[in-house]
């Protein structure tokens, strides 16, 4: 029997020599996807191309299954017609074993290259993640530093307005002792009790300017501590 592209026969060893040959390459393709994982590289510059080449032999096969099967069914005898049946039958699961062999490859390469795809997207983010911690790192020490800042500020500035009032109270007790002089001396000489009023009237009013010049250095003090925080 013949059809378009040859006799029964002529298409069946067509078809087996094309399926020793597709096996082959399939068989080299899966070793250097194997290769390729256990190097932790990536596969080879033929991979696709060979890929492809197993792709079209397995599709030539499928086309070569197609035509013996209208050819066998044209066949007198039973015997010969029961015969060719298998022999095309046992080809076209061989090809869709094949074909099976090759979906499967693909889906460990589609399943290879999103996990590539995804550790890369997650590196990626780590990265963006490790510079976001850095720099909030770096602004805490900034903020540590200009907390520290303001710190020796303040003790600098209590430290100013002690001194101040330590002072005030050395002065205070200057005038004080020349106050009591001079009390003293106008005593001796007799000066009124009137005169004597005024200079203590005048003790007071000086001693509340002392007051209220303490009250705003320390107002002044509290104002800058809470500035500085």
């Amino acid at each position: 029997m013949e059809g378009g592209g040859g006799t029964l026969s002529e298409l069946y060893q067509s078809s087996k020599k094309t399926l020793l040959k597709t096996r082959d390459a399939l068989e080299r393709l899966e070793r250097l996807e194997f290769s390729s994982a256990s190097s932790s590289t990536s596969a080879g510059v033929d991979s696709p191309e060979l890929s492809f080449a197993v792709k079209r032999d397995i599709a030539q096969i499928q086309s070569l299954c197609a035509e013996m099967d209208r050819l066998w069914r044209s066949i007198g005898a039973k015997s010969q017609r029961d015969l060719w049946k298998r022999k095309v039958e046992q080809v076209a699961e061989e090809s869709d074993s094949l074909k099976e062999s090759l979906d499967k490859y693909f889906l460990r390469n589609q399943r290879r290259t999103q996990e590539a795809r995804e550790r890369t997207e997650l590196l990626g983010r780590a990265n963006g993640e490790s510079s976001h911690v850095l720099r909030i790192f770096d602004e805490e020490a900034q903020a540590m530093q200009s907390a520290r800042n303001s710190s020796r500020m303040l003790e600098e500035s209590y430290a100013t307005g002690v001194a101040i009032l330590a002072q005030y109270a050395g002065q205070r007790e200057r005038l004080k002792s020349a106050q009591r002089k001079a009390l003293d001396i106008l005593n001796t000489v007799g000066v009124s009790n009137f005169v004597l009023r005024l200079i203590e009237r005048r003790h007071r009013v000086d001693r509340w300017i002392k007051y209220v010049g303490m009250f705003f250095t320390t107002v002044i003090l509290i104002s800058f501590w809470r500035w500085t925080r």
